[in-house]
């Protein structure tokens, strides 16, 4: 097991209802209504329609499963996808009224393994791609199919996370318990692009770098942030080399990312001491924890219709949400 796998599920906890204790892991906002939300604790899911003022949980119908990724269809947002522990995926049809299993492919899922993320094809809202602890997998039916894409992996099985090149989506980048591996084919085959992120001699010594979030610079793409457990990466060159940046910050135990869509350079860190702001590519950074009654953030989530708008979870106070850009936090009612 990863340390990345092991602090994600040293979180999960047997909860009666999401409540201020409770680890918001995922944040999903509807990319049309801003009043409709969906939130993953790690046991359920739940959603509002108004705003954040009540709450429903949506998890009848997973078994016994711990949901630990969550994502929206982008053309079809009604269609829900839920990655949980130990029964591989989910798919609602019906914006989680009800739900259906979908591992046909994934059949050397086991109880322990986990489904990270979800990706998605801006081209093709059926062709998706999954970071597991079972490594890559793709299907190009809406989940009906899914086969495992891990050609050129060799040192490591267990994928956290997966980023995209969005105006050349057959580049993608995996952030593994073995630094970055990225692909120019859809996955067709990968290849490590580690230099100055993970030394050779830690991969052998599978003491690897575990890395958190890829996030492809959306003005340019060639620019790549990797946030880790020990700290945040930049290439300017598609991964040839890697520069450590951000050491001002106080903890290197970094969770969650965004670069913010609308306005270059702009980056938004998630970790152990709130939420920090970077306005110049990861040279400068902020701290914006104002309003924070717990600062370990597990999960950050920008609007799509509004770019001031933000969503914040924690392990331990629940939910927020900035009207600012991060400025200041205000906490959301918890779901009784």
């Amino acid at each position: 097991m990863t340390h990345a796998l092991a602090l994600l599920l040293f979180f999960i906890a047997a909860l009666s209802g999401c409540n201020r204790s409770d680890a918001i892991v995922v944040i999903q906002l509807h990319p049309n209504n801003p009043d409709i939300i969906y939130v993953a604790t790690n046991d359920y899911i739940y959603k509002t329609r108004d705003g954040g003022q009540t709450w429903t949980n949506l998890s009848q119908g997973m078994s016994h499963s711990r949901v630990i990724s969550m994502a929206l269809d982008p053309a079809y947002p009604a269609t829900v996808y839920a990655g949980t522990k130990g029964d591989a995926v989910y798919k609602s049809y019906d914006g989680g009224q009800r739900w259906v299993s979908q591992r046909a492919g994934l059949d050397d899922a086991t109880i322990s393994s986990v489904v990270n993320q979800f990706l998605f094809d801006p081209t093709d809202s059926n062709h998706i791609f999954i970071a597991t602890t079972m490594g890559v997998s793709e299907t190009k039916d809406s989940g009906e199919h899914w086969v495992k894409k891990m050609e050129g992996m060799k040192e490591v099985l267990m994928v956290v996370t997966l980023g995209m090149d969005p105006a050349r989506p057959a580049i993608l980048y995996a952030g593994t318990s073995g630094g970055v591996y990225k692909t120019i084919d859809e996955a067709g085959h990968w290849e490590k692009v580690n230099n100055g992120l993970v030394s050779p001699d830690i991969i052998k010594s599978s003491r690897a770098l575990n890395v958190t979030s890829v996030l492809v610079d959306p003005f340019e793409p060639d620019i790549v942030y990797a946030s880790t457990l020990a700290g945040l990466y930049k290439t300017m060159d598609g991964g040839k080399a890697w520069v450590r940046i951000g050491q001002s910050l106080q903890d290197q135990m970094l969770f969650s990312m965004i670069l913010d869509r609308t306005k270059k350079g702009v980056i938004y860190l998630g970790g152990r001491e709130g939420i920090h702001r970077s306005e110049d590519g990861g040279n400068t950074w902020t701290t914006l924890n104002k309003g924070l009654a717990t600062l370990n953030v597990r999960s950050l989530a920008q609007s799509a219709t509004d770019p001031k708008l933000f969503y914040l979870g924690t392990n331990g106070s629940g939910l927020y949400r900035s009207k600012d850009a991060g400025e200041t936090w205000e906490p959301m009612p918890p779901v009784p």
